[in-house]
């Protein structure tokens, strides 16, 4: 079992920045890989970013490439969404996502996570 507490979120004005969290505890050696998802008002749930816990390569959506950065902290099992360049569009519950399986194909992809936390509500200001 892996537990995720996303933290973090608030009311920002478009144009600024947020930095969120997600601790996990639990099995954490065997999360393999962690994603962002957000959702919005009346939306389904979409990728954000993912990154794979090992190699640290990166995946982002293209509607947050070059605003939003994925990162993580091994040693307190944590990994960060750094969102600059905040839009009124990005308003939405994220959530953060983790991969125990060690493999996939397309961390893009909700069917690739075995868990995910609570979310955290960003909504952005114009």
């Amino acid at each position: 079992q892996v537990q995720l507490v996303e933290s973090g979120g608030g009311l920002v004005q478009a144009g600024g920045s947020v930095r969120l969290s997600c601790a996990a505890s639990g099995r954490t050696r065997s999360s393999y890989a962690m994603g962002w998802f957000r959702q919005a008002p009346g939306k389904e749930r979409e990728f954000v970013a993912a990154m794979w816990w090992s190699g640290g390569v990166t995946y982002y959506a293209d509607s947050v490439k070059g605003r939003f950065t994925i990162s993580r902290d091994n040693a307190k099992n944590t990994v960060y969404l750094q969102m600059n360049s905040l839009k009124p569009e990005d308003t939405a519950v994220y959530y953060c996502e983790a991969n125990v399986k060690g493999w996939g194909t397309n961390l893009r992809e909700r069917y690739e996570y075995d868990y995910w936390g609570q979310g955290t509500q960003v909504t952005v200001s114009s």
